[in-house]
């Protein structure tokens, strides 16, 4: 099975560094495509399949909270995995957004942070609870 990733992040150079990183995972990667924010990320997965969203927080637009609300409140998109890639340092915020069911990779990252974080979400179903 390939995965299909959509990279959120505001910044041109850095969604061309995640993208890359995510390639250096070892993961089996079909597609990648990019988004510059939230609203452009829900238009991109109602308009193709992808299986895994690597998404920034602090966005103009829709930022990344905003976004994971609306993707889980989609019936038809709920079910994405996500994994937030980003600065971001409040303990709060970090525990909001990983009730969202996403898992958590802080900028700067190696690559192997990335696939332990993906790891960790494919051995999960979708209802939280272990295969």
């Amino acid at each position: 099975m390939t995965l299909n990733i959509l990279v959120v992040d505001d910044n041109r150079i850095m969604r061309d560094m995640v993208a890359k990183a995510v390639r250096m995972t070892g993961l089996p990667i079909g597609d990648v495509v990019t988004a510059g924010n939230g609203l452009e990320a829900l238009a991109a997965l109602r308009s193709q399949w992808l299986d895994l969203v690597l998404l920034d927080i602090n966005m103009p637009v829709m930022n990344g909270e905003e976004f994971l609300e609306a993707l889980r409140a989609d019936e038809a998109l709920r079910q994405a995995m996500v994994v937030i890639v980003s600065t971001e340092s409040s303990v709060k915020r970090i525990a909001r957004l990983k009730a969202f069911g996403a898992e958590f990779v802080h900028k700067p990252f190696r690559p192997e942070e990335l696939k332990a974080a993906v790891d960790r979400l494919m051995a999960v179903d979708r209802t939280g609870s272990q295969p």
